[in-house]
């Protein structure tokens, strides 16, 4: 192993076998939006970003889970207007 140590016994990195570090653009496919981050990649896309997720928006629903407390309560024969004592 070829590896050279510095004072208070700090490695040296080993040259020509990382990958180039550069500023790229992300592109939503989306949206259409555009962002600057650091990768090894030489270009990203990704399918949603935060400007147009549900999540992030606030436009989030929770239909799947509505129809599944309906689903319970019909199953179990509850109501919701009943109350047990």
């Amino acid at each position: 192993m070829n590896v050279k140590f510095m004072a208070e016994g700090e490695k040296v990195m080993k040259a020509k076998i990382h990958p180039k570090y550069q500023m790229v653009k992300v592109r939503c496919t989306t949206c259409g939006e555009e962002f600057e981050v650091g990768s090894t990649a030489k270009e990203i896309k990704v399918d949603t970003c935060s400007k147009c997720h549900p999540f992030y928006t606030g436009q989030e629903t929770f239909v799947q889970a509505a129809g599944r407390v309906e689903r319970f309560q019909k199953r179990y024969g509850l109501d919701k207007k009943e109350k047990k004592q």
